[in-house]
């Protein structure tokens, strides 16, 4: 798995790591108990530090979206998510806020709701497909 990332970004590299991971396995990219490149092989692979990946893995791990076992390596955890995860209230307020800038950037709700209708649906096709 290479992944790109925007190194002029403000977002931080390790954030766009856990980012991309994230949207691999909501478009099946990534299946559920599949391993994920070791973290050596991910660094290199993308041109980064061992210790961003690391924690991009361990920031995964906890909110649900990655198993870590010593031998296997990181691996997705099985799905959908647990509700009491807290992720999940960091993943309403994100939520809130991206709904806020859209409002106040002009986007209708009509226009809002089906940019989001058509991403939620293309993460449901990859995944069965």
């Amino acid at each position: 798995m290479i992944l790109e990332l925007d190194f002029n970004s403000d977002t931080s590299i390790y954030l766009q790591i856990k980012d991309k991971i994230v949207i691999a396995i909501a478009s099946g990219e990534l299946k559920v108990n599949e391993s994920l490149p070791s973290v050596r092989v991910m660094a290199e692979n993308i041109g980064v530090n061992l210790h961003t990946v690391n924690k991009s893995y361990n920031e995964l791990k906890n909110e649900g979206y990655l198993n870590i076992d010593r031998r296997k390596g990181a691996i997705v955890a099985d799905l959908p998510l647990k509700q009491e995860n807290p992720a999940m209230d960091n993943n309403k307020v994100n939520l809130e806020l991206l709904i806020a800038k859209s409002y106040l950037s002009g986007i209708s709700k009509e226009e809002f709701l089906s940019l989001s209708e058509k991403l939620y649906d293309k993460c449901e096709v990859k995944r069965y497909e």
